[in-house]
């Protein structure tokens, strides 16, 4: 019997791992970007605007893909819709990798981002309908563990094609290097689609459509015995019979929904106003702004992806153990902390370029730069302002690592403890809690529509912060901006102290009854 268990749970192991192979493909393509962005940036002359649109392309379209995601599965089911999913993602890595100006490149991370923004929604929606009480929280979890492993992958390749790309003469260059970190995209693209023939359909969405038979088939797969297959298929049973009629959105704003919705849309808004994608999306741009230089940019990044994927294989282990109440709280003070201290460091900073420092510089017009020599500013945005009017900002932005590399004084092991921190404790917390949450919190008769309209805010969150973050450091400079998500942070930290609730080792059915107050 124990045996029989333990290769049933391998098995639903299995299919969480598939599906949420979406999640790798998110993570994969939100931190590819930070090592191609400075390359397209100086190739098609973009603007901070269009700089930041190219980034959050794909958050504007998943938006929409997230409102319509949870109907669309209702209709056709959740499998057939995530096939369509890996099939976009493909097309957009190939696309990017083609791109051939700002506007081709935009539109085709606009398909990937039709992509994940399906993927993100569907699949804590489907691990939660195949998930017993005891296992739910770490199975959804695994839809995190594979974005943070795209993360960190997307990195380990940044990493590595911006070292090939040293050379002039080897097929893989400093003109072309960005293409090939866009395109390796579609090798996990076509293994998510092959993949996908090999998971179940969900049952409960089977019951939804009469297939009874095929449904208590699947059950049998995943639970082993019988009896807890029957026993399920029973309180599926008659959770779908109360809730036969088709669920407008306006069931989503009843005065029962009005706790869980609350609770939902808090940890959606919140789980991105701390600047999270702020950080993964422009990581490398990041560390390039402490003076470390480009090269050492991209192997921190690698640092943040490693650290990324520890801190969400601990929370995998001990949120089914924790709950999710103790883990959120003490991840959103962490991630407070570290923003703060990552401001303060931004804010201890200084940038001079002396007459040496002028001299080393290759590449650039030096005579310009008589202007800015021997000035001592004690802030980036004054600093930058005034290198670029000497410059002219299709120069400054050509050369800023390397000019802020030789002027800035600062301390970088102090911002990187800062960023290190603030990952580590999302990763411990807003990251997965949020997903599991969400998949837990609202009834079966609307969880695809509650969960698609917090998903549209989520991401609105999501594309606005990507979108604003090269003006932000523009307009209020890094220690501004950081300090900005702290404060969101804090505040994040006092509310859900007061309103947070405990999901931990309930079924869908006692959460419903629970926390859907009349």
């Amino acid at each position: 019997m124990e045996n029989t268990k333990q290769n049933n749970l391998s098995y639903t192991i299995f299919i969480a791992a598939v599906v949420s192979l979406g999640g790798f493909l998110f993570g994969f393509d939100a931190a590819i970007i930070s090592g191609v962005v400075g390359s397209v940036e100086n190739l098609f002359g973009l603007s901070d605007a269009q700089t930041g649109f190219v980034v959050s392309a794909p958050s504007w379209a998943a938006m929409i893909a997230m409102l319509a995601a949870g109907v669309v599965s209702d209709l056709i089911g959740r499998k057939r819709l995530l096939i369509g999913v890996a099939f976009l993602y493909a097309i957009s890595a190939l696309l990017s990798a083609y791109a051939s100006s700002y506007e081709m490149l935009a539109v085709a991370r606009m398909v990937g981002g039709v992509a994940f923004g399906a993927a993100l929604i569907l699949a804590p929606m489907y691990i939660a309908e195949i998930s017993s009480a005891e296992n739910r929280g770490k199975l959804v979890s695994i839809q995190q563990l594979n974005i943070v492993l795209g993360f960190s992958a997307a990195y380990f390749s940044g990493y590595y094609l911006n070292d090939l790309s040293g050379s002039a003469e080897g097929m893989i260059n400093e003109g072309n290097a960005w293409r090939w970190m866009l395109g390796i995209e579609m090798i996990p693209a076509i293994l998510y689609f092959f993949l996908l023939f090999f998971v179940p359909k969900s049952p409960r969405w089977l019951m939804s459509k009469g297939k009874d038979e095929e449904a208590l088939s699947v059950l049998n797969k995943l639970y082993g015995t019988a009896s807890t297959a029957q026993s399920v298929f029973q309180n599926i049973k008659k959770n779908l019979t109360e809730q036969v009629e088709k669920t407008p959105y306006s069931e989503l704003f009843k005065p029962s929904m009005r706790f869980v919705l609350f609770v939902g849309l808090a940890v959606g808004i919140l789980q991105q106003i701390t600047g999270i994608n702020a950080v993964f999306f422009y990581a490398t741009s990041i560390f390039e702004q402490t003076g470390i230089g480009t090269d050492a940019a991209f192997a921190q990044s690698v640092i943040v992806g490693i650290i990324n994927v520890v801190f969400t294989l601990l929370v995998m282990v001990l949120i089914d153990r924790m709950g999710r109440r103790p883990l959120l709280l003490i991840g959103i003070a962490g991630v407070a902390i570290s923003l703060l201290v990552t401001s303060y460091g931004f804010h201890q900073a200084t940038y001079e370029l002396t007459s040496e420092k002028i001299t080393a510089l290759e590449g650039v017009d030096q005579t310009k730069l008589a202007a800015v020599a021997n000035i001592t500013y004690d802030n980036d945005v004054d600093f930058k302002n005034a290198t670029k009017a000497a410059l002219g900002e299709t120069e400054f932005k050509a050369h800023q690592s390397e000019i802020i590399q030789a002027a800035a004084n600062i301390n970088p092991y102090l911002i990187l403890f800062g960023i290190l921190g603030f990952v580590s404790s999302f990763a411990f917390s807003l990251g997965p809690v949020m997903w599991v949450l969400l998949s837990e919190l609202f009834p079966n008769k609307i969880r695809g529509l509650a969960i698609g309209l917090i998903g549209f805010i989520n991401s609105f969150a999501s594309a606005l912060v990507q979108q604003i973050f090269p003006w932000e450091l523009s307009t209020f400079g890094n220690s501004m901006t950081f300090l900005i998500y702290g404060l969101f942070a804090v505040v994040g930290f006092f509310l859900f102290l007061k309103i947070l609730p405990e999901t931990k080792g309930k079924s869908l059915e006692e959460i419903e009854k629970q926390f859907v107050r009349d």
